[in-house]
């Protein structure tokens, strides 16, 4: 049936189209958030398996630091190409592959017998497949599905990889202490291989596939094309980075921030909790209890983010951290002091709230190739982490003891928070004023 529509009549009634009260972005970051937790698993176990390869194998804590050095370093040099190449391929194709490369190299793991197919194994196929799912994966979801309250999901999907901590660490060390170390690493490679159906199924790679914009966009975003020379690009846009000021203040920074958690408390913390007669089943836990506030700390400084200048809030971050980890040899005890739960507490809020204010600040300098930029800036944070992991064995075997990495660490972070107020924030643009030549009055065209 045709209708006429006039000035006068209005069209017929018909159904209404509605938009759903919550935005498609919100169930994206869901799944990238549910993906981080099943990934977070290899993140969880470096640090116990350091004393039980020591007693099976008789390789020195120096010789399995290495190993967990190869494997953060690569987990951040694969970030930018990670990013590149989720621009590329397409974010669901990428991470899928990163799952099934850690669950290869941890599923491996089990019938190594000597130390190099250990650096192999963990350090090389887990690196790769790991850096793959870093920070770039949790920045370039945020930038594409979302223009307002980016520093919220930032944070929250920053803390997905705390509460994957918080759910596998507990069960990894006393599959350690109960079962040995293997039945734990084929526990990392079975958590991996779970989470590549749900990504395949669930996630999408940009909001026009499914015919939507960005949460707070103001129009519609057409998908852009797949950008060719993934490497290409990754080194290209680090050499462009590299000529500003403000990339080496982040990479700096953010180096001491990944030498200060993953390469020195993530990795040692339990074995020097062990040292001083703490059962490692409690350490473990005590690292656990870091994640449940690493979550509301790094959801709360997505928030302070979106509303507080970012330099500032490392500067404050990092000054803290500092303070804490001077503490810390003085905590460490056989038995679990309310002293040592402060610190547990105190640093959990403050383990990786240093990364939404880099990530703004990343995007503030760099716009669209500022996921690329923090895959860089996360190279740095994990090259830092990978030279810690290595120097603290080493201290370890040299001085009998980890005090020194503990003080060395402190004072590194009392240099980044310098270094986070010396970066500079972007100008804006000047807006140039016009002159317009004023109207003739109107009595000037008024003749006779």
């Amino acid at each position: 049936m045709l209708y006429r529509v006039t000035e006068t009549s209005p069209p017929p009634a018909g159904p209404r189209l509605l938009r759903p009260r919550i935005h498609r972005a919100w169930f994206v970051a869901a799944v990238t958030f549910v993906t981080i937790i099943g990934a977070a698993a290899f993140a969880s176990l470096p640090g116990l398996l350091i004393d039980p390869l020591h007693e099976e194998f008789d390789w020195s804590r120096g010789t399995i630091g290495f190993a967990v050095s190869v494997n953060l370093a690569l987990y951040g040099l694969t970030a930018p190409f990670a990013a590149a190449l989720m621009d590329r391929f397409g974010i669901r194709r990428v991470v899928a592959v990163a799952l099934t490369v850690i669950a290869v190299g941890s599923g491996l793991t089990v019938f190594m017998t000597t130390s190099w197919q250990l650096i192999l194994f963990w350090g090389v196929l887990v690196g790769l497949g790991s850096g793959s799912m870093a920070l770039a994966f949790a920045a370039t979801v945020t930038n594409r599905w979302f223009v307002k309250r980016r520093g919220l999901v930032t944070g929250i999907l920053t803390a997905a990889g705390a509460s994957g901590q918080l759910v596998f660490l507990p069960l990894l060390s006393w599959l350690v202490e109960h079962h040995g170390w293997r039945p734990a690493s084929v526990t990392v490679a079975l958590s991996a291989l779970a989470v590549v159906p749900f990504v395949w199924l669930l996630l999408r790679d940009h909001p026009a596939d499914v015919g939507t914009s960005a949460y707070g966009a103001e129009g519609f975003t057409p998908k852009p094309e797949p950008v060719p020379g993934a490497a290409r690009r990754a080194v290209t846009v680090l050499f462009k980075a590299a000529r500003t000021g403000p990339f080496w203040l982040l990479a700096g920074t953010f180096a001491i921030c990944g030498a200060s958690t993953n390469g020195l408390v993530k990795t040692h913390f339990v074995p020097a909790a062990h040292d001083h007669g703490m059962p490692i089943t409690a350490a473990a836990s005590l690292l656990a209890v870091i994640g449940v506030f690493d979550v509301v700390g790094t959801i709360a400084s997505g928030w302070f983010t979106d509303r507080f200048e970012a330099r500032r809030l490392l500067a404050v971050y990092y000054a803290l951290r500092g303070v804490s980890l001077l503490f810390l040899p003085m905590l460490l005890a056989p038995s679990v002091q309310p002293p040592m739960l402060f610190f547990i507490v105190f640093y959990g809020l403050d383990w990786v709230a240093t990364v939404p204010p880099t990530i703004a600040l990343c995007r503030e300098h760099y716009g669209e190739d500022s996921a690329i930029v923090f895959g860089w800036v996360l190279a740095s944070h994990q090259v830092g982490a990978a030279v810690v992991a290595f120097a603290g064995g080493v201290a370890r075997d040299v001085f009998g003891s980890y005090d020194v990495v503990w003080y060395a660490s402190g004072a590194l972070c009392a240099a980044a928070a310098l270094m986070a107020l010396v970066i500079r924030r972007k100008p804006l643009p000047v807006l140039t004023a016009v002159s317009v030549p004023a109207e003739k009055p109107a009595t000037d065209q008024v003749t006779g």
